[in-house]
């Protein structure tokens, strides 16, 4: 079976929209992919800061919002078949939203981005609150993006996200495992702004730094990291634990960035060096917006050569794109009914088929 599907993803980091247009093969249950058109729509300083302060508004403003996020992304996903030229082309859009609350302990995780109002302004088959079922099954409802990688990138033992937050996962012998790892380009990006820059580019503020071991063992020392896997993290660990930590000893910025660097890399080499016995001579695959910090991926290099790992950086597209392209592989799973979150990765009671489905289509 051939699927066409839009992907939406909106990151921690804020940078914007990615929609991706995906061409999914199913095979006797071998999945193939192709992404045919994909792009990021920068959001607008007033969306950045309503996205950024969603968490501080009270009930009907917090939902007010979702409804305008809504069909806000229904708009873009519009503009993108426009720019594209893809009308009649789309089977159903996989939307993930953009994550504010996330309690997975009491049962409860949020994305903004109202799944009707997509449908609504879009016309289409709309799949979002793709986490609400595994958490309300006791998992953390993250990483998500594992059963992408379990279907679509089998010849990688290992793949780590650096996003806002860093997660990675492993393709064991008998399950598949991943978690979220730490802070990492929403805290990077955070003390980058303190210099007037958007973030920093191939890390060259970072490379001429000098590590603060005090801080990087304090953050090193932080209680999330002794938890054992199935774990994750909100985007306010990062903002409101690490970052006023980062910020409480006065560094410049150069430093502050190459300790977190530091920390970012220590903590990764940590979660691979727990499944060492499953990992040597591997491969990681290194995507998300991180993956382009080549000082980083030289230092996470440099950290994982001794463990007999190679990482390995894939062309721009699937760099900027995999998780957009997860979303519409979770959509069409959806749509078939079959399972699209991992109970391994998540805690979950069970896998499940998560999300709620939106009719946008007239018959």
């Amino acid at each position: 079976m051939t699927y066409k599907a839009i992907g939406i993803m909106s990151g921690s980091s804020l940078d914007g929209l990615d929609i991706a247009f995906v061409e999914l093969n199913e095979n006797a249950g071998t999945w193939g992919f192709e992404i045919l058109a994909a792009d990021c729509y920068e959001y607008s300083e007033e969306w950045i800061s309503k996205l950024k302060n969603a968490i501080h508004l009270n009930a009907l403003d917090y939902q007010l919002l979702h409804a305008e996020y809504g069909h806000y992304i229904g708009k873009e996903v519009n503009r993108f078949i426009d720019e594209n030229n893809l009308h009649y082309q789309v089977g159903v859009v996989g939307s993930h939203g953009h994550r504010t609350f996330h309690v997975p302990s009491k049962l409860m995780t949020g994305q903004l981005g109202d799944g009707a109002a997509i449908a609504a302004e879009t016309g289409l088959r709309v799949v979002s609150d793709l986490r609400a079922l595994d958490v309300a099954f006791g998992g953390q409802g993250a990483p998500i993006v594992p059963i992408g990688e379990k279907l679509l990138l089998k010849d990688y033992s290992m793949c780590l996200n650096l996003g806002g937050i860093a997660n990675i996962s492993f393709n064991l012998p008998d399950t598949y495992i991943a978690f979220d790892v730490c802070p990492a380009n929403r805290v990077l990006n955070m003390i980058a702004a303190k210099s007037g820059k958007e973030y920093d580019a191939g890390g060259e503020m970072a490379a001429v730094g000098n590590v603060h071991q005090e801080l990087l063992q304090k953050l090193n020392e932080l209680d999330y990291y002794k938890q054992h896997y199935p774990k994750s993290l909100a985007n306010d660990f990062g903002t409101d634990v690490v970052f006023p930590l980062v910020e409480s000893f006065g560094l410049n910025d150069n430093d502050a960035l190459l300790t977190c660097v530091e920390h970012i890399v220590f903590q990764i080499a940590e979660a691979v060096k727990n499944q060492q016995s499953s990992t040597a001579n591997s491969k990681l695959l290194a995507t998300g917006g991180g993956a382009f910090n080549t000082f980083l991926i030289k230092r996470l290099s440099e950290a994982l050569q001794p463990l007999s790992v190679e990482v390995v950086v894939p062309d721009e597209k699937l760099v900027k794109y995999k998780e957009a392209l997860v979303m519409a592989l979770i959509g069409v799973l959806r749509w078939r009914e079959e399972y699209n979150v991992l109970a391994s990765v998540t805690g979950a009671q069970r896998n499940s088929i998560g999300g709620a489905l939106w009719m946008g289509q007239e018959g």
